[in-house]
């Protein structure tokens, strides 16, 4: 058990008790039929993202601090965006007394409500933020159709 000292005695740490949490989440995990890939090991992991719509226009920003545009991946396939890259650990010297950062390999999925012109997607980083703007494709639009009345007087057609 990890403590810490206050001035009326002895407390148990808020972040040590999450970290026993997630210990048992993986033993449980490891011990259902089949197993499941650690929650702390290299498997992929979700990105703060928001996505916004606008009637010709899809606009994505993904919160990537720290992580250069070399580093990230633009997909487009129908209505289908993903990004997907690595956040590189950096070498340190001396111990290291608290690692909260994420490292590896990460991977944000969104299913757009309508395609968008694959040639027409353009994705820039500044201040850690990724910013893509994906326009719809000319199939997909919402188009308004004019209802005409008719000449032939009868009103049927």
């Amino acid at each position: 058990m990890h403590l810490f000292e206050r001035a009326r005695g002895w407390v148990r740490s808020p972040l040590m008790e999450f970290d026993d949490l997630v210990g048992r989440m993986e033993g449980l995990l490891e011990s259902t039929v089949g197993g499941a890939a650690p929650l702390n090991g290299p498997t992929a992991w979700a990105l703060l993202a928001d996505v916004t719509e606008a009637e010709d226009v899809f606009k994505i920003e993904v919160e990537l601090p720290g992580v250069k545009p070399e580093d990230v991946d633009v997909e487009v396939n129908g209505q289908e965006l993903l990004v997907t890259g690595e956040i590189k650990e950096k070498e340190r010297e001396g111990i290291v007394r608290s690692n909260t950062r994420r490292t590896g390999h990460f991977e944000h999925r969104v299913l757009l409500t309508g395609e968008v012109e694959a040639e027409n997607v353009e994705a820039t980083m500044s201040d850690g933020v990724l910013s893509i703007t994906a326009h719809r494709a000319e199939a997909a639009k919402p188009r308004h159709i004019e209802v005409k009345a008719s000449n032939d007087g009868d009103g049927n057609g």
